[in-house]
């Protein structure tokens, strides 16, 4: 598949929910943007265990170049078209394992209403309902915890993998984890950076763990750049990880894992 067709295969457009007076007043999305995907990786099992979709410019501009688009008003039709192009894009490279979604939980207006496109455009391409992983970052802003409560609550119920991403990086920690709780909470790379040699960060890392654990959390951790990171965060009994150790992003493709340096 070349990079022509991929782009040809998911164009702009504005799916509506049926029935939801804001979605229809949602404004029509003036860019275009596609997908670049990273393995998350069990590194137990030595096995892919899915992709995350990260947005990019059609020519594989940053993230930063597209997001910096992204205004209140055209919010919410820019959120579900990163569903529609990834679930799309997944399909046409022939993913099987799980993907992994980012969401603006601010955007999502009502999330019994709000998921409408994202169930059609699986249906119409074939993709598996509990291949998809929502993931929604602790770094926007939450103005109403019970709104993301019930969000979650409800894409779990509809038999949707949950996260939450940079745990520990954004504005309510503790006390958001301590409402709800997702499948999976995904360890900031930041706290990660370097900790093989970093005492304070081992102590925090490993209390944080245990804590996840007996919430019935399972333990993602993201951004690992060296084997020595690696190496750590797997005697810590972390199977899964995410990073540059493993691969870099793939525009429009999905990039293989050398499982041989594990």
């Amino acid at each position: 598949m070349n990079q022509m067709d991929a782009q040809q295969s998911i164009p702009v457009q504005h799916v509506q929910p049926d029935g939801c007076d804001y979605c229809m007043q949602a404004e029509q999305l003036e860019f275009d943007f596609s997908m670049a995907f990273q393995p998350i990786v069990d590194v137990k099992a030595k096995t892919i265990f899915g992709y995350e979709a990260l947005v990019r410019g059609v020519q594989g501009e940053s993230a930063y170049v597209v997001i910096n688009k992204v205004k209140n008003k055209n919010s919410y039709a820019f959120d579900q078209m990163c569903r529609v192009k990834a679930i799309t894009l997944a399909k046409k490279l022939g993913m099987t394992q799980k993907l992994s979604i980012n969401f603006m939980p601010n955007a999502v207006y009502k999330p019994e209403r709000c998921i409408k496109t994202t169930l059609r455009a699986a249906r119409e391409v074939g993709f598996a309902i509990d291949q998809i992983m929502f993931e929604f970052t602790e770094t926007e802003k939450i103005t109403d915890v019970a709104h993301v409560e019930k969000i979650i609550q409800y894409y779990s119920d509809q038999g949707f993998i949950t996260a939450i991403d940079d745990f520990g990086a954004g504005y309510a920690g503790l006390g958001l984890l301590s409402e709800f709780q997702p499948h999976i909470v995904k360890l900031d790379m930041a706290l990660l950076r370097g900790i093989d040699t970093d005492k304070t960060r081992q102590a925090i890392v490993k209390h944080q763990v245990a804590m996840l654990r007996e919430l019935g959390c399972e333990v993602l951790a993201e951004g690992i750049e060296t084997h020595a990171e690696y190496a750590w965060l797997k005697a810590q009994g972390i199977t899964l990880m995410q990073g540059y150790f493993f691969a870099k992003p793939a525009f429009e493709a999905l990039p293989e894992v050398d499982f041989s340096q594990l």
